[in-house]
């Protein structure tokens, strides 16, 4: 204990006398990160065999802890530390670990995802993004869409099919794919708040070389699941902080501010929310005790991906319904212009990382021990299947 609260301080004074850039553009955040890991700060619990720091989950929740409040540029490294690299040192050969791990954590290499597809997004195993070995090589040709940091990234996991005469969840694979690859185009996509938080990508006869398969060849379903794993763990465990634009923390002081804590209406609502955020918080913290003691927890991890879905979504109704109609009709100036960029954002957790309905039945079938829902085409070979394009390419 007397190690850790020392780690503590020692983080808490880092963070105080080291400047955090207000610009967050992309190089900044490069140059950031590699302050962070050169004051030992980036993959704290990660192998130090590959460049990771070789301490506990007890001292990276530390360092969360005292990095809270502080806004640290790092976003754009999240789905590489948060799910690209977790993946990577569960499944990937000693090369992979040894050539990505340090220059993520460095931020010298920025990662995405590219699971999702136009036809394939909640069934992600109907993905018909094809990869056919070519002598030494996979060629990889199709589509993924909502793709986040793609536009800034250098390299990504991507699942393509690889056979198509077996069922749909055993004829893919797991490739790291080169992002600045001649045949590889990235297209913003901009949402209701303005900004492009994701991607359509397209890849045309890309070459991806044997040895960036993860996980082994038609065994992509159990690498994108490990992925999946790894990123609701993620979402759900370092985006519940009180610092939140519409934590119960901010919504509470400003309308104590206002005055509207006199109605039990706003008092009531504002329990509500404080009790959802303490419960996720307290759920995070069991998560994470499990983790330091080498309990995998598994599917679990969907329930605080889920968790922090409701959450966001009902912090920002609950922000509109306290502070009325300010909240959407705002000026740029204006003090709640921030809950109105939570309130148009919101929606996105439900779908981000797996809809809430896809990660319910998720829950239910790996965490509780439901029946599984019937799924007549789980034993067709892909082929057969008329699914997306499919319907127009009958046998491709």
């Amino acid at each position: 204990m007397a190690d850790i609260e020392a780690y503590a301080s020692q983080a808490r004074a880092w963070l105080a006398e080291t400047p955090i850039p207000e610009n967050t553009g992309t190089e900044v955040s490069r140059q950031f990160m590699a302050v962070l890991y050169d004051a030992g700060y980036s993959g704290i619990s990660w192998p130090a065999e590959y460049g990771g720091q070789g301490l506990s989950t007890a001292e990276e929740r530390v360092f969360q802890q005292a990095a809270r409040g502080k806004a640290l540029p790092t976003g754009v490294f999240g789905i590489g530390l948060g799910m690209c690299g977790p993946t990577l040192l569960s499944l990937g050969t000693e090369e992979q670990k040894k050539r990505y791990i340090r220059p993520l954590l460095r931020g010298e290499e920025i990662w995405c995802q590219l699971f999702s597809e136009p036809g394939a997004g909640s069934d992600v195993a109907s993905l018909q993004t094809r990869a056919v070995l070519d002598g030494d090589s996979w060629v990889l040709n199709g589509q993924k869409v909502w793709t986040t940091v793609a536009q800034h990234a250098d390299y990504g996991l991507i699942i393509a099919r690889t056979d198509v005469d077996v069922p749909k969840h055993k004829g893919i694979t797991m490739f790291v794919v080169d992002m600045h690859a001649p045949g590889v185009t990235v297209r913003p996509l901009r949402d209701m708040t303005g900004i492009a938080h994701f991607n359509e990508v397209f890849f045309d006869d890309v070459r991806i070389p044997q040895d960036q398969v993860v996980g082994g060849v038609n065994n992509g379903w159990h690498a994108a699941i490990t992925t999946l794993l790894h990123e609701r763990l993620s979402i759900g465990m370092g985006s519940a902080a009180p610092d939140r634009p519409t934590s119960y923390r901010s919504i509470a002081a400003r309308a104590q501010q206002r005055g509207l804590t006199e109605d039990p209406a706003v008092r009531e609502k504002l329990v509500d929310l404080y009790v959802q955020e303490r419960a996720l918080e307290l759920f995070n913290a069991r998560l994470a005790q499990e983790v330091k003691a080498g309990i995998n927890p598994g599917s679990r991890g969907s329930v605080t991906k889920l968790l922090l879905a409701e959450l966001t979504l009902d912090s920002a109704e609950t922000a509109a319904e306290i502070f009325g109609e300010g909240v959407v009709a705002h000026s740029e100036d204006d003090e709640l212009a921030r809950y109105a960029a939570a309130l148009a954002w919101a929606p996105g957790m439900a779908l981000g990382g797996g809809t809430n309905e896809i990660v319910r039945n998720a829950i239910g079938e790996r965490v509780l021990g439901l029946p599984r829902e019937p799924q007549v085409d789980r034993d067709v070979p892909f082929r057969e299947l008329k699914v997306g394009t499919q319907k127009k390419e009958a046998g491709a």
